[in-house]
């Protein structure tokens, strides 16, 4: 299984139930690594999308355990039926996309993480492991900078060495 998240230098994620930049080159990687891929997340995240909506052209599953069964994505109520789902489909085909809770919750059960590591500081209120300094956690590859208007970033991807099974 896979997480792709978007981090400042302080490993930060979010503030006000958003992102903390909204970058062409980072959204367009999200949508090249998730189009037609299982996409799963806490109900936060869900509520953040415009219109409340899920994301399109992807397999939907969130873990909202007081939401009610909807057309548009699969609704799950506890975390045990969360990974009863997710057992469903190839580990590689299942990304993991927030928010900070649900990340740190799947985090072990991951043996990928896609981190987009933009340089500055977001003044975030939600944060994600910082892998760099997590014993399990390698960083296999790093893209040279990229810049998106007055950002700078780089694209990077970690792995785990041992991942527990769902």
């Amino acid at each position: 299984m896979n997480a792709i998240v978007a981090v400042d230098k302080n490993w930060g994620i979010g503030k006000h139930n958003d992102l903390l930049f909204h970058l062409s080159v980072d959204m367009k990687f999200f949508r090249q690594k998730t189009l037609g891929k299982v996409v799963a997340m806490g109900s936060n995240t869900l509520r953040s999308f415009p219109g409340g909506k899920p994301l399109k052209n992807r397999i939907n599953v969130v873990l909202y355990p007081e939401g009610e069964k909807r057309a548009d994505c699969t609704i799950v109520n506890s975390l045990q039926e969360m990974k009863d789902v997710l057992k469903q489909y190839r580990t590689e085909e299942v990304y993991i996309i927030g928010g900070a809770m649900f990340y740190h919750t799947m985090l072990e059960y991951c043996d990928t993480v896609y981190v987009t590591k933009v340089d500055a500081d977001g003044d975030a209120e939600v944060f994600f492991d910082n892998l760099d300094a997590h014993p399990d956690w390698r960083l296999a590859e790093i893209s040279d900078p990229v810049k998106d208007g007055e950002y700078k970033m780089v694209f990077c991807v970690y792995k785990n060495y041992s991942p527990k099974a769902l």
